[in-house]
């Protein structure tokens, strides 16, 4: 089983300089990538293969003026985003032929810089490493400080760096489990409870027992209204409308907590 840790990252100014371009730097890639298919389909030629795509899209566009800046992150980045738009097709393609539950996908679509959330992905063939002072030591961009809330069980296999829409910074680290470990650290129990999720209590338990919801949108409707009565006051394009958006946007992240950490504790 795969497990997922996320921990919150405090990168130097220096270093959140680097971080947006390796975020642009995957983005660009991504965008060539859907470009790259989307052209094929309109010429009615087969797809390029990834191979292909990784040669022109990022060895040869490197030793172009256009595309040399995609020197400056790691190459580990670039890969990987080759192989997320790689994964976002196969699902694609597998939605289409029902071979995929859950909801339809569309095609992939392109990323814009100017969305609430940007990502990289760094494996272990990026050299990525944990510190003895416990900061995270990621290639081109140096070792960012990190707030740990617990241990990691196991060594990560891979890193996502994730920023957010409040501009806050994430490290999301994958730990490959023992199922035998796992099974081995739930209780035993002889007790079932059935959980009915409602709209006038969070959740109603089989022994009448009642949760309530704490509405935490709700009680945060007033700071809401009032930062986007801000933001909607500013003049577009300009940094008190940029300003007036990050309000906004940690006012929901704040909600967005609250209800995870309530989620979590109950």
């Amino acid at each position: 089983m795969q497990l997922r840790y996320s921990f919150r990252l405090y990168p130097r100014p220096g270093q959140r300089a680097a971080l947006a371009r390796a975020f642009g730097c995957a983005r660009v890639v991504f965008n060539d990538a859907v470009r790259a298919r989307e052209d094929a389909r309109r010429q009615g030629v087969p797809f390029p293969k990834a191979a292909d795509l990784s040669r022109t899209l990022i060895t040869q566009a490197k030793q172009t003026a256009e595309r040399s800046w995609l020197g400056e992150v790691s190459a580990v980045v670039l890969q990987q985003s080759l192989r997320d738009a790689e994964s976002a097709y196969r699902n694609f393609f597998a939605s289409l032929k029902g071979e995929r539950k859950g909801p339809k996908l569309g095609a992939p679509r392109m990323k814009s810089r100017k969305d609430a959330r940007q990502s990289i992905r760094f494996t272990t063939n990026a050299r990525w490493s944990l510190t003895p002072a416990g900061r995270l030591n990621l290639p081109k961009i140096g070792e960012v400080r990190v707030r740990w809330s617990r241990t990691l069980p196991a060594v990560p296999s891979s890193v996502t760096v994730i920023k957010d829409a409040a501009g806050r910074y994430f490290a999301s680290f994958v730990i490959d489990t023992d199922p035998a470990a796992d099974a081995a650290r739930v209780p035993k129990a002889d007790q079932s409870i059935g959980i009915d999720l409602g709209l006038t209590h969070f959740a109603v338990l089989s022994d009448g027992t009642k949760i309530d919801s704490p509405r935490f949108l709700r009680r945060a409707e007033k700071k809401l209204k009032k930062a986007q009565r801000e933001l909607s006051r500013k003049q577009k394009g300009s940094k008190n409308r940029e300003k007036a958006r990050w309000k906004v946007a940690r006012a929901h992240a704040k909600v967005t907590d609250a209800r995870r950490d309530f989620h979590h504790q109950l």
